[in-house]
Formats: structure tokens, sequence, C-alpha cells
């Protein structure tokens, strides 16, 4: 009986060296998020060709490419805006049926393809862009992504209201247990666990008629999420 309350009383006494943060610290974790419009836009362009061999599929597939390439310069986008994604060639199939009523896929040709990554900074110009590009030859928009040309600015942001956040939050806890918060022992960004990271909107088109409307693309809001790992010592 005298050795279980022994043992009842020392794990009492060893009770603070399992709480999450040693006694006399408070420890929080503080979280902002910004919505901010994107500055910028990458569209991927493909078109596809196909021919009776390699070399008369990739060569209606260049030209057409080029074609994508020049429209873009129409618009003023040269240069680094410009960049290739992927060049593919690959044999082609079609399927027939034979006399006895059996499906089969038979050869036809070669299919080649050219993708085409465009940075647009003139957000409003891009719904005519995509629709030119359409009308123009491209076969396919993958899609498009927007994004920020200094993100950094925007993520400091919101970093540095993640910091204020913890620390109202560490000074609630305080004011509630009846202490005074006092001064900051460690902060790390991001927390131990991992944070959030910059969302991206995403838009898609398809190939309509030509000289039809601009495509309808808006860009909305990019969401900026940050979060910091605060410990704050018990002022006496």
């Amino acid at each position: 009986m005298r050795a279980a309350t022994a043992g009842f009383l020392a794990l009492l006494l060893a009770g603070p060296a399992f709480a999450d943060e040693p006694p006399g610290r408070i420890g929080v974790i503080g979280r902002a998020s910004r919505e901010v419009a994107p500055d910028f836009a990458t569209v991927e362009v493909a078109v596809e060709s196909r021919g009776a061999t390699p070399t008369a599929a990739l060569d209606q597939n260049s030209a057409a490419a080029r074609k994508v390439v020049e429209l873009a310069g129409e618009f003023g986008i040269t240069g680094p805006d410009l960049a290739t994604a992927a060049v593919s060639l690959r044999p082609a199939t079609k399927t027939v049926r034979d006399p006895g009523g059996q499906m089969r896929d038979v050869p036809d040709g070669y299919q080649a393809t050219n993708a085409v990554s465009v940075r647009v900074g003139d957000l409003k110009r891009l719904g005519a862009l995509m629709r030119r590009l359409l009308d123009g030859g491209a076969d396919r928009i993958g899609g498009v992504a927007f994004g920020l040309t200094d993100p950094g600015q925007a993520e400091n942001a919101v970093r540095a209201d993640a910091v204020r956040d913890a620390k109202r939050q560490a000074e609630t806890l305080a004011a509630a247990a009846g202490l005074r918060l006092g001064r900051l022992e460690s902060l790390v960004s991001p927390p131990r666990q991992g944070a959030a990271m910059p969302m991206q909107a995403r838009a898609f088109a398809a190939k309509g008629v030509p000289g039809g409307l601009a495509v309808p693309v808006e860009p909305g809001t990019l969401t900026v999420e940050a979060s910091v790992e605060a410990t704050y010592a018990v002022a006496p």
C-alpha cells in the first residue's frame, strides 16, 4: 500500500514534464491569409497535325506552331514570355470494321503535337488572345494558370499578419490564465508541422468557331496563406 501511494505521488510530481510547453511558457500557431489579384497568366496552347509520314506530320505541325508564335507576337508577347512546353510525334491509328463485323485498329499515318506556353501580362487582353490563338490554328488550350510576378512581397505581408495573430493569441491565453505575457522566445516560419502554400486559380477553353467572341476568363484572386509557430515566456 505504501509503495502504491509513493508511486502515485511520483506521477503527480512528474506531471509538468508531459506538457507541450515547459512551465512558464505559452506556445501558439499564428495564421493569416489574404486575397491577392494576380498580375499575369500562363496559357498552354497546343497544335496537332496528322501526316502520312513522320516528316509530313512534323513539318505541318511546325508550321502551325510558328503561326501560334506569330499571333502571340501581335499581342506584344515575345522572347522569354514564349516557351516550348512539349513536342511529340507518334504513330496514329483508326478503328475499322472487318467484313466479319469485328472492330480493330489499323495504322493511319502519324500525329505530331507541339505545345507552347504563353505568358500574358495584360490580363484584360487574355480572352481576346485565346480567341485569336484558337482561330489561328490552335487545337487545344490545356489551361490557364494565374500567378504573381513578385509573390515574395505578398507572402512577406501575410507572414507579418501571422506573427501579429500569434501574439494576439498568446496575450488572450495569458489574460485568461491571470498571467502576463513575457518576451518572445522563439519564432519559426513555417511551423515544424508545415504550412499551406499559395493557391493558383485555373481556367479552361476549347476550340470554337472562327470569328467568335473573346473567351470569357475571369482571373479572380489568389489566396496567399502563412503560418508561424511562436513561443512566449510568461512574465514573473
